[in-house]
């Protein structure tokens, strides 16, 4: 059963939910460098035939590798990880352990914020929906780290970009 949050009880929840979603940021930066230092021993560790070259290193050719999930949580690209010399480094086992504690971490925050009852949309912003009800109707809340209290709401269907003033609900 979806929990309805009127606006002081968002509030109230924010000071909870602030601290979670900077840690939750910052581990993603900490997660994304300890992705590139393994991505840097499998470079280093690659056959010269295998090494990367100038077509397809930074190159718009060059598939991108996803961080997370469009839900939040830390994705695993098939085929990024590193070469067999590369996994049997000890420096890059560390590095993976170090990753996955990361990971942990993360799912936990995650987890907690939605116990909560909160919708969390996106880790690099922080952005997150509060379910609410407005003169009958469903509605979220929206909020992101940076903001001080929830001033923002939207229609179920709209994203970030069909916020509203609070002061406009009707």
């Amino acid at each position: 059963m979806t929990r309805f949050f009127d606006l002081d009880e968002a509030n109230e929840t924010l000071r909870e939910v602030r601290v979670i979603l900077e840690s939750l940021r910052d581990e993603r930066a900490t997660l994304i460098r300890l992705r590139d230092q393994v991505l840097l021993h499998r470079t280093v560790t690659e056959s010269p035939t295998s090494a990367p070259t100038e077509a397809n290193v930074g190159g718009a050719s060059r598939p991108s590798d996803p961080v997370e999930t469009p839900d939040g949580r830390p994705a695993v690209t098939p085929g990024a990880g590193p070469t067999e010399d590369a996994a049997n480094d000890p420096e890059v086992r560390i590095l993976r352990l170090r990753m996955q504690g990361v990971i942990d971490r993360m799912q936990a925050g995650v987890a907690r914020i939605d116990e909560l009852g909160v919708t969390l949309r996106e880790i690099e912003t922080g952005l997150i929906d509060f379910p609410a009800l407005a003169s009958g109707r469903q509605i979220w809340l929206c909020w992101r780290l940076g903001e001080g209290d929830i001033e923002f709401w939207h229609e179920l269907g709209d994203g970030f970009g069909g916020r509203q003033a609070l002061v406009d609900l009707t």
